[in-house]
């Protein structure tokens, strides 16, 4: 009885072994059973197990084939072939729009000063219209039918050879440094009272060749006055217009429509220029007060007579 348990267990102990052979085989290597001498530190730097001297020699290195890589050159880049035009190609460009002139008349009331003066109505301030050098405007010849509106520092302007038909009593407001004006040649029928009143710096004032009838009164700081050629009547000038000018030297009234010279004339004259209906002097002076020396004086020389 004791031998048939024994034999069953020897079975069920092979059985279980066999068992655990073959789920733990791959898992694991068997177990290494190292007998003593293997911990033995005597053994343990042992020339027998590592010897250096025949360390890699088992590895055949010269089989080995060196590969050296290489950057593969960039494509190359080649240019789209010129674009030549056929012989009768014909291009067609657009011109911009003609401008056309506008239907509204200029005028040249615009206000406002600009880095070349005040604005005008023909589109561009009066220092693009007319030259300005230095303090001096120069607008002859420019086809004005108005005075343009001037910088403030102006002291000469110049708009002969225009059509100006009239001085406005604006034309020349806040000038204070101004001059000399010189509007020979132009059209101008009236003048306005006003017109050079205020212009305390004035001192020379061309007026030739033009229609007025009625002169304006006139600062007294005038030195040289020019209305030659005009339709000036006596009648349209102020008693003792030139009484006050005690700078006046030059004094222009030939070809006028004058029957007297409003008097008294001031001594500083120099030169005056008539053109008188007879050949007497003293008449066209009637009761007048210039001395006899000085008034002989101008007729002597600088008096025309009508022949």
């Amino acid at each position: 009885m004791q031998i048939r348990v024994h034999i069953s267990v020897q079975l069920q102990t092979m059985a279980l072994y066999l068992v655990w052979t073959m789920m733990g085989f791959s898992l694991s290597a068997p177990p290494v059973v190292l007998g003593p001498a293997a911990y033995d530190l005597e053994n343990y730097d042992d020339s027998d197990t590592w010897d250096l001297n025949t360390y890699g020699e088992t590895d055949d290195f010269n089989d080995m084939d060196e590969e050296v890589g290489t950057l593969a050159p960039p494509p190359a880049v080649t240019q789209p072939p010129a674009l030549v035009p056929p012989e009768d190609y014909v291009e067609e460009v657009t011109l911009p729009p003609h401008p056309t002139k506008s239907l509204v008349p200029s005028t040249l009331d615009f206000h406002g000063p600009g880095l070349f003066g005040p604005d005008t109505g023909l589109g561009m301030p009066s220092c693009l219209l007319c030259v300005c050098i230095s303090g001096s405007v120069y607008c002859d010849d420019s086809d004005l039918t108005q005075i343009p509106l001037l910088p403030k520092e102006t002291t000469h302007f110049y708009a002969r050879f225009n059509k100006i038909t009239e001085v406005r009593a604006t034309d020349f407001i806040n000038l204070n440094q101004l001059k000399w004006i010189d509007l020979s040649g132009n059209q101008i029928r009236k003048v306005n009272k006003d017109a050079f009143r205020s212009l305390l710096q004035l001192q020379d004032l061309m007026l030739a060749d033009n229609n007025i009838h009625v002169l304006p009164e006139l600062p007294a700081t005038l030195k040289h006055i020019d209305v030659r050629n005009n339709q000036l009547r006596s009648s349209g000038m102020h008693p003792e217009a030139f009484k006050e000018m005690k700078e006046l030297q030059f004094l222009y009234l030939s070809n006028n429509k004058l029957d007297y010279i409003p008097v008294p004339l001031p001594e500083s004259l120099r030169v005056l220029h008539l053109l008188i209906k007879n050949n007497s002097c003293l008449d066209t002076f009637a009761n007048n007060s210039v001395k006899g020396d000085c008034l002989e004086k101008l007729c002597m020389l600088s008096l025309k007579t009508k022949h």
